[in-house]
């Protein structure tokens, strides 16, 4: 390091110099007059020429060199050092941040010129006295439009919540906004505009009740905000369906035993079921839950409670009794059922289990699959992705079974065997036999009667489902295993936990096979809908023919006119009546 004089007009100006916003017309004024009366002060720092030139190029002092050429002086003094190997770059840095806080474009091009010379965050941080969140906070700039960085490097600096909503947004967007809204020069940018036009719904992650496994399914990335607090989880994502499809399945899959999902209103209210009052003190057994999504995404839980059902009327209140019939209907006391809620939900977890263990492993022929695959369509649990109106969750649930059968160029191509797999896994996520809003009904039962899921479902002589049997049930039980009933309840309970503990059982009731009534009268219902939809003439004349018999047989007249008119109008009063049902 040494000190000399050379004529300032001789030194060359570093390219990559730190601070290169101009300075004021008012601060280059007083500079000036200040080197005219007493001269340089602080000598600029120069280093020689690293390709091998004669020259000196300045490291720190350009304003001072170019105010002295201002000031018309020959010679002025140089303090020469040895050349850095980052050119500078960091000494640079420190010297001009040292003198005066850089504006943050200059403090983000310089951080951006030290990473290109292999600086790290952490190394930059500990240089410059800089938390590591900051310079990661700078250079988020990289992200803004360069013709923006340009009105910032004149002093015009939005706040830190603008250039948060601006950094985030992508360059298209901000090309477009930046043109509707750039200011004339000389003026200051409308930025709480800018900020306004660019600024897209995020959901943040410290209000999502799911964890990693649904938001991976629902394809949702977070991003670091940096600038949130530093003791807050700053992630968020702009992906508004996918977040809150990913916690309207967590709201499926948490629901208590006594809650619902419920909409809300236009003020962003939970509509309860009509007649129910909403429970602000201390709850009962008998309230229930309402789970919903807030305006923020966020789920939240009322109670409420429902108004107690009435009583039925004395039977001498309104007139004498009819009959010994209504006395003992009155009079009978309530049987306890066979198998209790709690007992039902443990066999809806047995079925489900058992049906997905025979869909995985229980040999089932290709023709099989594919009528199981449309009853497991059929079922009351099933939710579509839909391209009509409306907003719908779960496709990706379906989708990644579906991603299989694709070769790497984008073409449909797959084995039986992979055909066979997808399937089985299809089913598997749609058919259930559990209590509440994923139960698929009777097409489950159905399902696992065709497969043989018997044959999984678990030993059912625990304690714990014993429990839930009454005693006529445990007796029932008891004369198909030829174990002797006891006197008390407790006592033939744990006879047939002991007698069931190397023996396989499975309660009646907890066998897929559906009875004959329960099969027919969901086949009716199927069959009704057909029939309400048809309006086909054929069914019309078949119904009028066989009410022209019916009346033929009851012994009317052989008027074919009036036996015409009397058909058709009976064939559509029925389609009538079962139109409005």
């Amino acid at each position: 390091m040494q000190i000399m004089k050379v004529d300032p007009r001789a030194l060359k100006e570093n390219p990559d110099r730190m601070r290169q916003s101009k300075s004021s017309p008012q601060a280059d004024a007083l500079m000036l007059a200040t080197i005219k009366a007493v001269g340089i002060v602080q000598p600029p720092v120069v280093s020689p020429e690293m390709d091998g030139g004669n020259g000196y190029i300045i490291d720190a002092g350009h304003r001072r060199v170019r105010l002295a050429i201002a000031a018309g002086l020959e010679e002025i003094d140089i303090l020469v050092v040895d050349a850095a190997n980052d050119n500078g770059a960091m000494r640079s840095m420190v010297e001009n941040s040292v003198r005066e806080a850089l504006n943050p474009v200059d403090q983000w091009r310089g951080i951006e010129r030290l990473v290109a010379l292999g600086w790290t965050e952490e190394a930059m941080a500990v240089a410059l006295a800089l938390p590591v969140r900051q310079i990661r906070k700078l250079r988020l700039l990289a992200n803004v439009l360069p013709t923006m960085l340009e009105q910032m490097a004149l002093g015009d600096m939005p706040s830190e919540q603008h250039l948060r909503v601006i950094a985030a947004a992508g360059q298209v967007d901000q090309k477009e906004v930046w043109k509707a809204h750039k200011p004339k020069k000389g003026d200051t940018a409308p930025w709480w505009q800018v900020a306004n036009a660019l600024t897209k719904k995020r959901m943040y992650a410290k209000d999502a009740s799911f964890g990693d496994d649904l938001a991976q399914a629902y394809g949702i990335e977070w991003v670091e905000d940096l600038f949130a607090p530093a003791d807050q989880d700053g992630r968020y994502t702009t992906n508004v369906e996918g977040f809150l499809g990913a916690q309207h399945e967590w709201m499926t899959n948490n629901l208590p035993k006594k809650g619902a999902i419920v909409d809300v209103n236009s003020w962003g209210q939970p509509e309860l079921p009509k007649k129910a009052s909403q429970v602000y003190g201390k709850l009962s057994k008998s309230d229930h839950a309402a789970m919903y999504l807030d305006r923020d995404g966020k789920v939240q839980t009322v109670h409420y409670r429902m108004p107690e059902a009435t009583k039925p009327k004395d039977a001498g209140g309104d007139g004498p009794v009819a009959g010994g019939d209504d006395t003992d209907a009155i009079t009978t006391p309530k049987v306890r059922p066979d198998v209790t809620q709690k007992g039902q939900e443990m066999i809806g977890d047995f079925r489900t289990d058992a049906l997905h263990d025979a869909l995985g492993r229980a040999p089932i022929e290709d023709d099989m699959l594919m009528a199981l695959m449309v009853l497991a369509f059929a079922g009351q649990n099933v939710r579509v992705d839909s391209g009509a109106d409306g907003t719908f969750y779960g496709g990706k649930r379906f989708s990644r079974h579906a991603i299989g059968l694709f070769d790497e160029h984008g073409k449909l191509a797959f084995d039986q065997d992979t055909l066979r797999v997808a399937v089985r896994s299809v089913l598997i996520d749609v058919l259930s036999c559990r209590r509440g809003m994923s139960n698929s009904g009777m097409v489950a039962r159905i399902a696992g009667k065709a497969i043989g899921a018997d044959e999984f479902l678990p030993n059912m002589g625990s304690e714990d489902f014993l429990l839930c049997l009454s005693r006529q049930a445990l007796e029932a039980s008891c004369a198909e295993a030829s174990v002797q009933p006891r006197q008390k309840v407790r006592e033939t309970r744990a006879a047939l936990v002991e007698h069931f503990a190397n023996e396989h059982f499975v309660h009646p009731s907890g066998r897929f096979a559906p009875t004959a009534e329960e099969l027919l009268d969901w086949i009716r219902a199927g069959a009704a809908t057909d029939v309400i939809g048809s309006g086909g003439h054929e069914d019309g004349d078949d119904l009028g023919e066989e009410q022209e018999d019916r009346a033929g047989d009851g012994g009317e007249p052989d008027d074919p006119q009036g036996t015409d008119v009397g058909s058709g109008d009976e064939h559509d009063q029925g389609l009538d009546q079962r139109a409005a049902a």
